[in-house]
């Protein structure tokens, strides 16, 4: 029997083979420290402006944004105001009575869908006149629409086949189709004629569409090829002796809009029209909107150096520069009326340790 008063406490001490720090031998892994690098950047300690927002800097932030922002919003206002533009909806007033009576008279072969149309000029139109129709309730963003194209087939005519994206509308009588897909198959195909009492007014078609999509998206070799000939028509057709880059309304109209309510150029309007003068337009309405009760509308339109009429971009900027202004006088008001003293900057942290450590 050990007599040994130490024994017990000696049994729970931890010998040198049990891990210590010192020990050669020891078995448990060492423990990687996660701690990244120490660096100022990583830290956040590198010099940097912390100013403070003391009232008169916020007010004169909001006074710089005020004076800044108003005349641009009357600027660009005034010059949307400048715009003369007349929309006309004219696919109701074209064919009258119920939904099922206009779609069985946009698909009769045999109806006269002829429409004529009068629009008051009631403020003098400057050259160019643009005009568009426009469509509302109509999805072409709508992902299988999107992508029932082929892009390859479009640019080159070694790529006539490539029509494995264009289904439903790839192949007709078992022959390709060329332009395939349904955003070709749905092309627009009203047209219009418009006229004013001293004489006609010539609609410019040329250059209507994007150069960067004549030039590299649509090849000067390809043909339209069997093009709406299978059992369901869906839009207008194409001239087959005209290459695919040079038929600029199916160029525009294949560049589809994010939004339902679109709006593609159709022409151009290289004269001047007087105020007062009555222009007689001649429809000729073609186009299937009824099924799905979509709209057609007729707009002509000028342009300012800003563009079309657009009155968001000036509201905006004045609604931004009103509110600051509004902003700036309720500080300035409280400033004044009931002050408050600012504490001493140089008791803040990064005053007292400018380096951070």
């Amino acid at each position: 029997m050990n007599s040994n008063p130490s024994t017990p406490m000696n049994a729970h001490a931890p010998s040198s083979s049990s891990g210590g720090a010192g020990s050669p031998d020891s078995n448990t892994p060492r423990r990687n420290s996660k701690r990244p690098k120490y660096s100022r950047f990583t830290q956040q300690e590198l010099p940097a402006c912390k100013p403070i927002l003391t009232p008169k800097w916020v007010i004169s932030a909001f006074m710089l944004v005020t004076i800044v922002f108003i005349p641009i919003g009357l600027t660009t206002l005034f010059a949307s105001r400048d715009v003369v533009e007349i929309i006309d909806r004219y696919d109701n007033a074209c064919v009258p009575g119920s939904k099922s009576q206009k779609v069985q008279h946009i698909q009769s072969a045999t109806s006269n869908k002829t429409c004529i149309r009068s629009l008051t000029v009631r403020k003098r139109m400057k050259q160019p006149i643009y005009v568009y129709y426009q469509l509302d309730n109509f999805y072409q963003n709508h992902r299988r629409y999107v992508k029932s194209r082929s892009d390859q087939q479009l640019r080159n005519r070694g790529d006539e086949n490539d029509t494995s994206t264009c289904k439903p509308e790839n192949e007709a009588n078992g022959m390709t189709i060329v332009p395939c897909g349904l955003v070709a198959w749905s092309l627009f195909n009203d047209t219009y004629s418009l006229s004013t009492s001293n004489s006609q007014l010539t609609i410019n078609k040329r250059h209507i569409s994007w150069k960067s999509d004549r030039d590299e998206k649509f090849g000067s070799e390809v043909y339209p090829k069997n093009f709406q000939n299978g059992g369901l028509i869906g839009g207008g057709r194409l001239n087959e002796s005209i290459p695919l880059n040079e038929q600029e309304d199916l160029i525009v109209w294949m560049r589809t809009a994010a939004l339902p309510t679109f709006r593609k150029l159709y022409g151009k309007i290289e004269v001047d029209i007087e105020a007062g003068e009555t222009i007689n337009v001649v429809v000729e309405n073609r186009y299937n909107t009824y099924s799905f009760s979509g709209k057609k509308k007729l707009v002509l339109s000028t342009t300012s150096w800003l563009g079309g009429k657009n009155n968001f971009i000036g509201i905006a900027y004045l609604a931004v520069g009103g509110l600051c202004f509004l902003l700036a006088t309720t500080f300035t008001i409280i400033y004044l009326v009931k002050p408050r003293h600012l504490g001493d900057p140089t008791y803040l942290s990064w005053n007292r340790n400018p380096g951070g450590h």
